[in-house]
């Protein structure tokens, strides 16, 4: 049986947090889909369609990946990349993989799972943009599954602010089930921790809401508190007198400072000094500077909206922070309004009333915006690298520029005044 990994006409909702990695290599949760989906398949091979400007990127990084006109035509399980990295939804491949029969599986118009036979596999076109295979997919005579009364147990992320609202919902249960799987110490009650990670003698935790999980080698600084449930990847510093509480989920090799609650934080990000983050997502490779804070609640106590593209969107939560694509930074004392989505590869100072477009220099309160060339990203790539002994390569490189003609369209054009 064959795994193959989709990118949906929907992927571009999730901008600028899937500007830089496939859908599936989302961080929720404390997991990726990707590794869900790895551990289900035989050798740990598995095969995707994503969209071009990754694909050299992903074979770099993840040998075990095969783009999917490599694959034979058999037997084959599809999978909707945009698929939460919850245990139900493991729980529902992992039945899907057992399916004798061909089918499909909706939810609001979206497949989410399909069974192909090699018949069926042989109709999809290859090679072709996640589009145009996902649209082949669409037009396949399939019959249609019904959804289970608990499907509400599992979901595909549609925009940014769902990785939070989800990441929320399920790091608990995904934390347990690491623990179960074994390789942690129970140093104190609820708290665990993998092989050399070090947690200094005055931390303050508490597991009462859910566990502390401590990937090998990282650490905790003095006089810091962690209150469950916490996700801390390997070789990830939480500093000293930080504030870590209620569903915070680090990748690896991070820098953590202040106070940090019910965010998502993905792997090479610093965020080393005191100022709040909350409820909030950020990608990889970002630096906020010393007293940042973003806000997550509005003064009114209502719901919060979130604009992506134009349209506004309506969240439905009470509690969101912002939104920060990759390689963005911000300088000290920098601060964040509710709601707001900071772009790929754009520097922010002073205060960020409005959503920042990717690939900007946005200094609004002191009337300076403008446009950052790819050249200075891949300048500060190579530096930024060099610091945590990452080579950088040209596929890196190129993927400044491939994102940077992907969010021309977010910059006003030359001979207009840009408008945020």
């Amino acid at each position: 049986m064959n795994i193959v990994v989709f990118e949906d006409d929907r992927v571009e909702a999730l901008y600028p947090i899937t500007l830089a990695r496939p859908v599936y290599s989302i961080q929720c949760g404390a997991t990726r889909l990707r590794d869900l989906l790895g551990a289900l398949t035989i050798a740990g091979r598995w095969w995707g369609v994503i969209r071009p400007h990754l694909q050299t990127l992903q074979r770099q990084d993840d040998p075990a990946w095969h783009a999917a006109q490599q694959l034979p035509a058999e037997e084959t399980l599809c999978v909707n990349g945009a698929l939460v990295p919850s245990r139900a939804a493991e729980q529902l491949v992992a039945e899907w993989l057992e399916r004798p029969r061909a089918g499909v599986l909706r939810r609001d118009g979206r497949i989410v799972l399909a069974r192909l036979h090699a018949d069926h596999f042989r109709q999809l076109p290859f090679p072709a943009s996640p589009n145009e295979w996902y649209s082949a997919l669409n037009k396949l005579e399939l019959p249609i599954v019904a959804e289970r009364e608990e499907a509400h147990d599992w979901g595909l992320l549609e925009y940014p602010h769902d990785v939070v609202r989800w990441n929320m919902r399920i790091l608990r249960e995904n934390l347990e089930a690491r623990i179960a799987r074994g390789g942690y110490e129970e140093v104190r009650e609820g708290v665990f921790v993998g092989r050399g990670a070090q947690l200094s003698e005055s931390v303050v935790t508490e597991s009462r809401d859910g566990p502390v999980v401590l990937e090998e080698g990282a650490t905790v600084g003095p006089f810091s508190l962690l209150s469950g449930p916490i996700f801390v990847g390997r070789n990830s510093r939480i500093l000293e007198h930080a504030s870590i509480k209620d569903a915070v989920s680090i990748g690896h090799t991070a820098k953590i400072g202040g106070e940090v609650e019910a965010s998502v934080i993905e792997p090479y990000t610093n965020k080393q000094h005191h100022g709040f983050l909350g409820h909030a997502y950020l990608g990889s490779w970002i630096n906020l500077g010393a007293g940042t804070c973003n806000s997550d609640l509005k003064n009114t106590y209502g719901t919060v909206n979130m604009e992506y593209a134009g349209r506004k969107v309506s969240t439905g939560m009470q509690f969101l922070g912002c939104i920060i694509g990759d390689y963005a930074k911000s300088a000290i004392n920098t601060g964040i309004f509710t709601g707001k989505v900071i772009g790929v590869c754009s520097m922010v100072y002073g205060f960020v009333t409005t959503n920042v477009p990717s690939f900007i220099n946005y200094a609004r309160l002191f009337g300076q915006i403008a446009e950052l060339p790819p050249e200075v990203m891949i300048a500060t790539q190579r530096r930024m690298f060099a610091r945590r002994n990452v080579t950088q390569r040209p596929c890196d490189e190129q993927l400044i520029r491939d994102m940077y003609e992907l969010t021309r369209h977010e910059r006003a054009l030359p001979e207009e005044p840009m408008v945020l």
